[in-house]
């Protein structure tokens, strides 16, 4: 399916990131595994022996797939995505981004009530009456889940210090 009238990011390009980056994540699994040695000895193999020919599939593999890439994407115009739907992309990844963010500063409580009143409030288009108390609900549910019923006690940041828990 080409659409050379359309603008975004082409398929070409982002065959050829992708195996940019999965060849730079096999290539640091060769290296780590020689720094721990990757090597044979009289007692079998070293640490790092598997994790070396790991990595090495993971490097040919990468150049495969930017062979592919050249061979059938280069100058097709094929599309992968355009800017509206790069928009609804953002859209959903951008405040997971800032869940993350905010969960490891003040905790995955705070940072879970925060992201489902805030998804409610912007993406769902709920009153803010409705989406704060369910966000709090969830987050409250989660916190006696986790630290009650399964006593798996998680990141609470600062909260758990100014409420003198643990």
């Amino acid at each position: 399916m080409s659409e050379n009238g359309a603008n975004g990011v082409s398929r070409f390009a982002v065959e050829l990131g992708v195996a940019a980056l999965t060849g730079a994540f096999g290539a640091a699994v060769c290296y780590g595994s020689l720094d721990i040695g990757a090597g044979w000895t009289e007692f079998g193999p070293e640490a790092g022996y598997f994790p070396f020919y790991v990595g090495l599939l993971i490097l040919l593999g990468s150049v495969a797939n930017a062979i592919h890439a050249f061979v059938k994407h280069r100058g097709s115009g094929e599309i992968f995505i355009d800017g509206h739907r790069a928009k609804v992309v953002a859209s959903f990844l951008l405040p997971l981004v800032v869940f993350a963010g905010v969960s490891a500063w003040l905790g995955l409580y705070v940072g879970t009530a925060l992201y489902i009143a805030g998804t409610m409030l912007f993406q769902g288009r709920y009153k803010w009456w409705i989406a704060l108390p369910s966000g709090i609900a969830v987050s409250l549910f989660f916190f006696i889940v986790f630290e009650f019923g399964f006593k798996v006690p998680l990141l609470k940041g600062p909260i758990e210090a100014w409420f003198g828990i643990y």
